[in-house]
């Protein structure tokens, strides 16, 4: 049986370590631009396959949780947070660039036409307007894999050991 040389550092001293690697100021942008990403893989999804699939919301939220995960190397709640904001976000931008596309191909014009004479307030309205219960379910899936995909690690507490 052979032995480390080092001994392995207290679970404190390993917490702490972990700690000082974290960096949220880079797991922000990540996260949005992981989030634009997965909008954009959402929207042409739905538009293509012209219907909303889990398999993909489950994509949204997990190329933000991987974003968030390997540039802030977190293992606090606050990326955890970050990750599903960042998912929600990027399945909300996906639903609306969808919605808007449908809208442009019945019309019969172009998508940044129909947009443009929308504007943010009329788009947001007819995007309220298209939505469906089921799409709880899927801004769900993204968030709870944007969420959960974010950690580094996932510690575990332990209880306390009360004394008599």
């Amino acid at each position: 049986m052979v032995e480390s040389s080092t001994p392995a550092p207290a679970p404190e001293q390993a917490v702490a370590q972990l700690r000082a690697q974290q960096n949220f100021a880079a797991a922000i942008p990540a996260g949005v631009a992981a989030a634009v990403v997965g909008a954009g893989i959402w929207a042409l999804t739905v538009f293509i396959t012209e219907m909303k699939l889990g398999l993909i919301a489950v994509v949204v939220g997990a190329i933000v949780g991987y974003a968030v995960r390997a540039t802030g190397r977190g293992i606090e709640q606050k990326f955890g947070m970050l990750g599903a904001i960042c998912a929600a976000f990027g399945w909300a931008l996906g639903t609306m660039l969808s919605d808007v596309a449908f809208l442009a191909k019945h019309v019969g014009r172009p998508f940044l036409d129909v947009f443009m004479s929308l504007g943010l307030d009329g788009t947001i309205s007819f995007v309220t307007t298209a939505f469906e219960p089921m799409d709880l379910v899927f801004l769900g899936i993204a968030v709870y894999e944007g969420y959960k995909l974010s950690f580094r690690y996932r510690l575990k507490k332990t209880p306390v050991a009360k004394s008599a």
